[in-house]
């Protein structure tokens, strides 16, 4: 299995003013990073990320509907937008992007990102009786 995801993440960066994305475990871990971010950046950047991630959801029920469940985080900054979302179980992508970026365009984008790292990282299953003993 080709473990090299990159291309996936830079497939968020096609929309103009998108910076750069990492996928990130729960508890902290880089899992794989945009090509234009330096690996020491990605990694101080996914433990931030598994942080706040956390604090969004611990915060859910301030929504007010008791239940809450977190989806995406926005922050935003004089130098621009972090996008932060669910992307799978134990998975958070996280994309930096510009202060005029299409934010609509950022979060669908993500959404099919999403969609294309859960189908590259699955396996098929094992077909019942199709093994030699």
């Amino acid at each position: 299995m080709n473990t090299d995801l990159s291309w996936v993440l830079n497939d968020v960066l096609e929309v103009r003013g998108a910076r750069h994305a990492v996928l990130v475990s729960g508890d902290g871990l880089l899992l794989q990073r945009s090509d234009d971010i330096s690996r020491d950046d990605a990694e101080t950047n996914a433990a931030a990320m598994s942080s706040m991630q956390s604090l969004s959801r611990a915060v859910a029920g301030f929504v007010g509907s008791g239940n809450g469940v977190w989806k995406q985080t926005l922050l935003e900054y004089d130098g621009g937008w972090i996008f932060l979302s669910a992307a799978g179980q134990g998975a958070y992508l996280a994309v930096s992007a510009a202060p005029d970026v299409d934010m609509e365009a950022v979060s669908f984008r993500m959404q099919k990102t999403v969609v294309a790292l859960s189908k590259a990282m699955s396996v098929a299953p094992r077909s019942a009786g199709g093994g030699a003993s």
